[in-house]
């Protein structure tokens, strides 16, 4: 006898098989089933995006993993910054400098030395992220070490221990581990103070006490919007800026500390403008 098989069993309407002959699936059975007509079924692979968000992850924990490896070790390795005011206290002695109180600090000079060096110094701990990402695109795109990104906190523990820095980043690795330090152990009043007892200005002057006698021949505490502006404007370069040898380069960087200091808000554009045409 003849099979004679209906669409119902996979085959095709009125087909007629040879006894003993199994009818074939058809296109319908096997999608039914979660396949594709006459392809065997495959497990699901993972998804390539899937793939690459995990590596990311991992090479992200990893990274996360090293610097904090890296940085304990630093931790441990860097002094202690507990008696950092002795230390900044030794250099004055030995470069005849004198020592700034932190009350005694003028007002403009703060104002100036932050609006120009650290715009983030009350609001930072010692590290700025955005300025430190932004000198390194600088220094990536024009193949240099030509921007530090440092914050005052920074500068103060390079001159105090590290005696200024290279260029290299395990130096700077080291700045920052000291910056947090210090952060901990003095107030943004005291690291101010600490910082203008110690920087060097130009003209054999250490500190903003000798540099005010040596420029403006009157003590640190009767500088007036302009002169304060000049001394805050030494420490990026103080032979090049400095007002008895370069007057002109003085004056245009005194500019642009006032105007520095009126984006920040710290004076307004008029008292800027007369300071601005000030005798050096």
């Amino acid at each position: 006898m003849e099979a004679r098989v209906g669409a119902s069993r996979g085959g095709y309407p009125g087909a007629v098989l040879p006894p003993g002959t199994a009818p074939l699936p058809s296109p319908t059975d096997a999608v039914a089933s979660g396949g594709t007509a006459g392809a065997p079924r495959t497990t699901p692979k993972a998804m390539p995006g899937r793939r690459a968000r995990r590596a990311v992850a991992v090479a992200i924990l990893s990274g996360l993993a090293l610097a904090g490896i890296a940085t304990g070790a630093t931790w441990a390795a860097t002094p202690s910054t507990a008696h950092i005011l002795q230390r900044v206290a030794a250099v004055d002695r030995a470069h005849h400098g004198r020592v700034v109180a932190p009350g005694a600090v003028p007002r403009p000079l703060a104002h100036a030395l932050v609006a120009v060096e650290d715009a983030q110094f009350y609001h930072d701990h010692g590290i700025n992220v955005e300025g430190l990402i932004r000198a390194g695109v600088f220094d990536l795109v024009h193949r240099c070490t030509c921007q530090g990104g440092s914050t005052i906190t920074q500068q103060l523990a390079e001159d105090v221990y590290l005696h200024g820095w290279d260029g290299t980043l395990a130096l700077r690795w080291e700045d920052m581990i000291l910056a947090l330090k210090i952060e901990s152990h003095l107030s943004k009043p005291e690291i101010l103070a600490a910082y203008l007892s110690e920087v060097y200005l130009g003209g054999g002057a250490w500190g903003a006490i000798a540099a005010s006698r040596l420029y403006f021949h009157r003590p640190l505490s009767r500088i007036t919007l302009a002169q304060a502006a000049l001394l805050a404007g030494l420490p990026q370069a103080p032979s090049a800026y400095d007002p008895l040898l370069h007057p002109l380069e003085a004056r245009e960087r005194r500019g642009q500390v006032l105007q520095a200091m009126v984006a920040a808000g710290y004076t307004t554009p008029a008292r800027a403008r007369r300071a601005a045409h000030a005798a050096l």
